[in-house]
């Protein structure tokens, strides 16, 4: 199946890290800076999964719906396209396309359950017509490669079955960032193998050289993710919600 990914639309839109940490002339208008950007990323990266948790879809439509949601903010603004709607929004998509298929009623259900704050209270018309609007941006491109199909193959191979849940908690954490807009899958997978070598002491150079790989660029996807743990710690909930608070109203 990995040929497949480098004749697909997932790879054709693999964009440069100066393509993504762009933020819209619109939002910088509302005083949103890249730092908000990345914040309300993640902040709408956790939305997603809390709600999933409670429709019962499995991981992938997860990933999915995360990806389409960081592509959305690629090509529109978060002032037009408030992320509040579109999270749940792309949720829905993502089911669909997973063939994992939630009721929107569901989805309204439960963000009336999760969230007492009305900036986050929406109907099922509003959630459809996001829908709509969310397949546009995306150019109807609704495939996504993640890293997951190659994991447990790949830790086999390298002979770290003990490092499954490690790798596969990496791998999750993976789509707190961009990454999935900027790297191909497989070496998304590799760094997070890399480093789950790194906190399990083994020794896989070897390994990762029978791969022929550029080793640099797994390296440097590993350190992204290091860095972000590093910088996960000073997130706290004020940040989150002062730039929230810049969203259109």
């Amino acid at each position: 199946m990995a040929a497949n990914f480098w004749t697909s639309s997932h790879y054709k839109q693999l964009l440069d890290p100066e393509e993504v940490d762009v933020v819209h002339p619109l939002d910088k208008e509302r005083g949103i800076t890249l730092e908000d950007f990345k914040l309300i990323k993640l902040h709408m990266s956790n939305y997603i999964a809390r709600l999933a948790q409670h429709v019962k879809v499995r991981q992938r439509v997860v990933a999915t719906a995360i990806t389409y949601m960081r592509r959305v903010y690629v090509r529109r603004s978060m002032t037009e396209y408030d992320p509040r709607l579109v999270a749940p929004s792309c949720l829905y998509l993502a089911s669909k396309a997973e063939e994992s298929t939630v009721q929107a009623r569901l989805l309204v259900f439960y963000i009336k359950k999760l969230y007492s704050d009305e900036k986050y209270r929406f109907e099922i018309k509003e959630i459809l017509e996001m829908e709509m609007k969310i397949l546009e941006a995306l150019n109807y491109y609704l495939v996504v490669f993640h890293p997951y199909r190659a994991l447990s193959e790949l830790l086999q191979d390298a002979g770290m079955n003990d490092a499954t849940q490690l790798t596969w908690g990496l791998v999750n954490d993976t789509y707190k960032m961009d990454l999935i807009l900027m790297h191909p899958p497989h070496l998304i997978t590799l760094a997070c193998i890399y480093i789950a070598s790194v906190l399990k002491d083994k020794e896989n150079t070897a390994w990762f050289e029978e791969l022929r790989v550029d080793m640099n660029v797994v390296k440097n996807i590993a350190m992204e993710i290091l860095d972000f743990y590093d910088n996960h710690k000073q997130i706290t909930e004020d940040r989150v919600n002062a730039a929230t608070s810049k969203l259109a109203k």
